[in-house]
């Protein structure tokens, strides 16, 4: 009998999606129905992502797992309606993609690429950049995406300070967890790159009190939750130039309003939360592998812990 498999994400994506996880399925030697349409008495599986056609989830009585689409999870863990195991997207794609937006942003901002691009006046303004080694960067979140970037710019020479809500370890960084550590690793940090897990604790965890304690003339990347900044205390900031600059892939309300003044701001990059996205082929090897799981009864990867909110 066929695995039934419920795809509930916004217009157009089951387009991109069916193929890359009906090939998926196959390879992992499964029998699956996949469809929009499958009556919530019928699903043993849905893949989600927010602005589908699923939002209460209690008809769904037979289904074993929900699936999501996204790395973030924070706009379905307090669904009250969801009782079946949630599970996250990690997707080498994806994670790929974050390292490669993080490291070209704090390469850019290290050597001041911006300087020589945008040079109108033609400047021979011969300045020596610092090594990699001098120029101090903190990663607040060590999850998959936090820990692949750190790593990254650890190998590429600077000093990595990572903090994240509970003590991890990697090679090569300096791990920090707690208040405490917290502000220890934002203390002269040069660099900052956000990409902790929205929840309550961390909303604004980039506010007046944290950018105080950054270098002075730092520069902020945010590529993962546009709550996580007090943007009133970034602004101000940014004006008395605690903040060189600010590149911004995420926002709170998005799209970002065309009057919200991070557009015209001289020292903000917006960019259209391109920072990296779940790639279809990559993500639909994910899911398939954890449908495999659950039909063998193993354990399936990337559980979300409901009570920390990821």
């Amino acid at each position: 009998m066929a695995i039934k498999v419920l795809f509930s994400a916004p217009d157009g994506q089951f387009a991109r999606y069916r193929a890359p996880l009906s090939q998926a399925f196959e390879a992992a030697g499964l029998t699956v129905d996949l469809a929009e349409d499958h009556a919530p008495e019928e699903t043993d599986f849905i893949v989600f992502a927010p602005g589908g056609q699923v939002s209460d989830f209690r008809p769904f009585t037979r289904t074993r797992a929900v699936m999501g689409l996204w790395a973030g999870v924070e706009s379905i863990v307090t669904n009250r309606t969801l009782t079946q195991p949630l599970a996250r997207m990690v997707d080498h794609g994806m994670t790929r993609g974050m390292v490669e937006y993080v490291a070209g942003h704090a390469l850019r901002y290290h050597i001041g690429m911006d300087g020589h691009i945008v040079n109108p006046d033609h400047e021979w303004a011969h300045r020596t950049t610092p090594l990699a080694a001098d120029r101090p960067v903190t990663i607040l979140g060590l999850g998959a995406l936090g820990a692949a970037c750190a790593e990254t710019l650890a190998q590429l020479g600077f000093p990595v300070t990572g903090w994240s809500r509970s003590p991890k370890t990697l090679d090569n960084v300096t791990c920090l967890s707690g208040q405490d550590g917290l502000h220890r690793a934002l203390e002269g940090a040069q660099i900052v790159v956000l990409l902790v897990p929205l929840t309550a604790e961390t909303e604004n965890v980039l506010d007046a009190a944290a950018l105080a304690r950054l270098a002075p003339g730092a520069f902020v990347i945010n590529p993962g939750r546009g709550a996580l900044i007090d943007d009133d205390a970034l602004l101000e900031a940014l004006g008395s130039g605690r903040v060189a600059h600010a590149t911004l892939d995420v926002f709170r309300t998005e799209p970002l309003p065309a009057d919200h003044p991070y557009w015209s701001h001289p020292r903000v990059t917006v960019t259209p939360h391109v920072a990296s996205e779940t790639r279809p082929v990559t993500a639909a090897r994910v899911i398939a592998e954890n449908v495999r799981r659950a039909e063998a009864g193993e354990p399936l990867l990337h559980l979300v812990d409901r009570d920390r909110g990821y």
